[in-house]
């Protein structure tokens, strides 16, 4: 493998990538990558698994579905955090009061 050719494509694709965080899409991979998995990262990994042959670039559409979906996820469980559960009453002690 080329070095000095692998950091130049990475950094010339890092360089056409506009956004800071990146939506791409996994390739099967020999150590157990998962083809079809959609995932936001820095512009900078982006670029580096798109030259290793990991990932490529997700379409505009299929990005922008991905974080409409992730963002009603992290806002569904907002909801579920932001849930009150009521508080128990204080147990009433059984021993005598002290003197």
């Amino acid at each position: 493998m080329n070095v000095k050719a692998y950091y130049q494509k990475s950094q010339e694709l890092e360089r056409t990538l506009t956004e800071p965080f990146v939506v791409i899409v996994s390739h099967d991979t020999p150590d157990g990558g998962k083809k079809g998995l959609l995932t936001e990262v820095p512009k900078r990994l982006a670029a580096r698994m798109v030259a290793d042959g990991r990932a490529y670039l997700a379409t505009a559409e299929a990005a922008h579905e991905f974080r409409e979906k992730t963002a009603a996820k992290k806002r569904g469980a907002e909801e579920l955090l932001l849930t009150h559960v009521p508080a128990l009453e204080p147990r009433k002690s059984t021993r005598p009061a002290k003197a």
